[in-house]
């Protein structure tokens, strides 16, 4: 039938508590509402920050719905407010869905975000159009199991770290990739990121930065006491397991800072390419490069190579 609406759904995922994300929020709202979307937002977000949609007549105020796996089900993209730390949270949601991330960086460096606070309208021209294009990138699978029982099993979309408890003593690790030994050494911990994740954690441990497109896993040991401990780039395909030490101190798995399995001594933690990758949504074609460039404020102000590419 001509005429006829299509129902398009949403999902915003929001850091609560800050003026601007309260305007950026009411704007987004707003604009998608005029353009037929249905808006989703966690009850939490909208109970935290008490003025979040107040200032929106009723029916443009997003859905409470429920927090728990099925919230981005059914929507058509996944709007996140906020910083990496905000997206990571939203991804949860949007994993298991396949629906696409859009990041407004709300916060520092943002690196996961594809658009800043000045980019609002931009964003929503593009959404509403659906004139964006988007990127698969790659998560890791975790299992944990000590003296053969599993203790726990969860993913990761940055990095999957192997950490000690104990901050007064080290952690003794012994690492392996494709069922061989490597190394056993003390660390703080041992980090296995995904080229996404190069640019977080594992770049502040000491970690190689990885161009997105390059699929590979890295191991990063972190205040590592050996002479054998540098960072390891290996194949999307390998293997990588951890062994916590059955003769030292207890640690803990943390994946993305946000979930978490206790390690006890003799616990066993594999970590392999991940099944089901993350969705993210990409508003222009610029290099990897100079989001990195941008992202971190690099020199390059002596650079004489080619221009206009």
């Amino acid at each position: 039938m001509t005429g006829e609406t299509v129902a398009r759904d949403a999902l915003i995922v929001v850091h609560t508590g800050r003026e601007a994300t309260r305007k950026v929020a009411a704007t987004v709202a707003s604009r998608l509402h005029a353009a037929g979307f249905t808006l989703r937002v966690m009850p939490d977000e909208y109970s935290t920050d008490a003025h979040l949609f107040d200032a929106l007549p009723e029916d443009e105020r997003p859905l409470r719905i429920d927090p728990d796996d099925d919230a981005a089900n059914g929507a058509e993209i996944v709007i996140v407010l906020g910083g990496d730390g905000t997206l990571l949270r939203a991804a949860e949601l949007a994993r298991s869905a396949r629906v696409p991330l859009l990041g407004i960086n709300l916060g520092r460096v943002g690196f996961l975000a594809e658009a800043d606070l000045d980019d609002v309208d931009e964003v929503l021209d593009a959404v509403i159009a659906r004139s964006y294009r988007v990127e698969e990138r790659m998560t890791v699978d975790v299992v944990v199991g000590s003296d053969g029982q599993e203790l726990g099993r969860t993913w990761a979309l940055n990095e999957a770290i192997v950490e000690k408890t104990n901050w007064a003593k080290l952690l003794d690790v012994v690492l392996e990739v494709d069922h061989r030994p490597v190394s056993e050494f003390a660390c703080d911990g041992v980090l296995c990121a995904t080229p996404t994740g190069s640019t977080a954690y594992a770049y502040s441990a000491g970690g190689p930065v990885v161009w997105p497109e390059v699929q590979a896993m890295l191991l990063v040991p972190s205040n590592a006491h050996s002479l054998f401990a540098r960072p390891l780039v290996v194949s999307p395909e390998s293997r990588v397991a951890l062994e916590v030490s059955q003769r030292g101190d207890a640690g803990v798995l943390v994946c993305d800072g946000r979930r978490t399995v206790d390690l006890p001594p003799g616990s066993r933690v594999e970590i392999v390419r991940g099944t089901t990758p993350v969705l993210l949504v990409r508003l222009r074609s610029q290099p990897f490069t100079d989001r990195l460039v941008r992202k971190f404020e690099l020199p390059v102000q002596g650079w004489r190579g080619r221009r206009g590419d």
